[in-house]
């Protein structure tokens, strides 16, 4: 019986730009190249962790209003507000 494995392109010595980089790899499976790729060890620290929180509509175009009149994310401004508010309770 034959083998069906499928001819494999050789990974180019380099690339020309990240958007050939991409196009390559859009067309190949990596899965096909094991043997190029290599285990690193990689340390990161989370400086900051992001939550969802659901906010109504209105009260939403309100906040982006105020944040754009400040000059700072919306993100910022809410974050400001929520440590003033409990800032008070506490």
């Amino acid at each position: 019986m034959k083998s069906k494995r499928k001819k494999v392109e050789p990974i180019p010595n380099e690339f020309t730009s990240y958007e050939e980089a991409g196009e390559f790899w859009d067309a190949h499976d990596t899965t096909y190249y094991l043997e190029a790729f290599q285990t690193v060890e990689a340390q990161t620290e989370l400086r900051k962790r992001h939550y969802e929180v659901e906010i109504d509509e209105d009260v939403i175009k309100v906040l982006k209003k105020k944040a754009h009149k400040l000059g700072v994310p919306i993100s910022r401004l809410i974050s400001n507000m929520l440590r003033k508010e409990f800032s008070q309770v506490a």
